[in-house]
């Protein structure tokens, strides 16, 4: 791989998890802001597992549902982020870990969860990574197996993030949807049409999920010299 490659690769990553490399970052006091308005939005405090998702690809899902893990996880908290795209799994790209055991292999009982988690390198936060791509990702989301790896985790983690694919694109987000406490619905502010954001909130409502709050990607803070997720000062 060429110098030059690897270099942004290493930015990517460093970016990627500003709450976990950079906690004193704006952008990560931006994620604990949206931990607590999670948190606000479950009075009933029974919130023991979530997904994040978005309407279509690259509008921020992944990134967010990793820093999410990783602010939860710094409250105290003892998560586990599962990769459940299925389809382009980049959680072991971001926490610089391998991908050749993961989810698959646990819901095809090829593994026990507890010998394919990983550590993240994040204190109380371990990382289920997707594993091998599936040819029936719909299916494995939807099997008795993976309920029976839901509860399993829930005796072993306070939450559980699952980071899904876009609801537009395929069904998995939808069929994990019903099977946990809430879900996270990420647009990308100046790409994320309208109608879109609302056909994803319709088609999960449609699968009876609980939408617990929309986030805002990308956005620009004009009242500050720092933009909300990638950028770095003015000048």
């Amino acid at each position: 791989m060429a110098r030059k490659d690897r270099k942004q690769i290493f930015q990517f990553q460093n970016r990627s998890l500003i709450s976990m490399n950079n906690p004193k970052s704006p952008i990560a006091e931006q994620y604990r802001t949206i931990r607590t308005n999670i948190e606000f939005s479950n009075v009933e405090g029974n919130l023991s597992s979530m997904l994040v998702t978005s309407s279509g690809p690259s509008e921020g899902k992944s990134t967010t549902s990793a820093n999410l893990a990783v602010v939860f996880a710094q409250q105290g908290k003892k998560v586990l982020l599962i990769d459940a795209d299925l389809r382009k799994p980049t959680a072991h790209f971001t926490f610089k870990l391998d991908n050749h055991t993961g989810l698959t292999n646990v819901l095809t009982k090829q593994m026990d969860l507890q010998d394919t988690v990983k550590p993240s390198g994040q204190d109380n936060l371990h990382l289920l990574t997707s594993g091998p791509i599936p040819p029936n990702p719909s299916e494995l989301l939807a099997s008795r197996n993976m309920r029976a790896l839901l509860d399993e985790a829930r005796k072993l983690y306070d939450l559980i993030v699952f980071d899904t694919p876009p609801v537009l694109a395929v069904t998995d987000a939808q069929v994990l949807a019903n099977q946990v406490e809430g879900v996270v619905l990420v647009v990308s502010s100046g790409k994320t049409e309208i109608e879109r954001a609302q056909k994803a909130k319709e088609q999960l409502h449609n699968a009876n999920a609980k939408l617990l709050g929309v986030v805002l990607n990308n956005k620009k803070q004009e009242d500050s010299h720092y933009y909300y997720y990638y950028g770095g000062k003015k000048s």
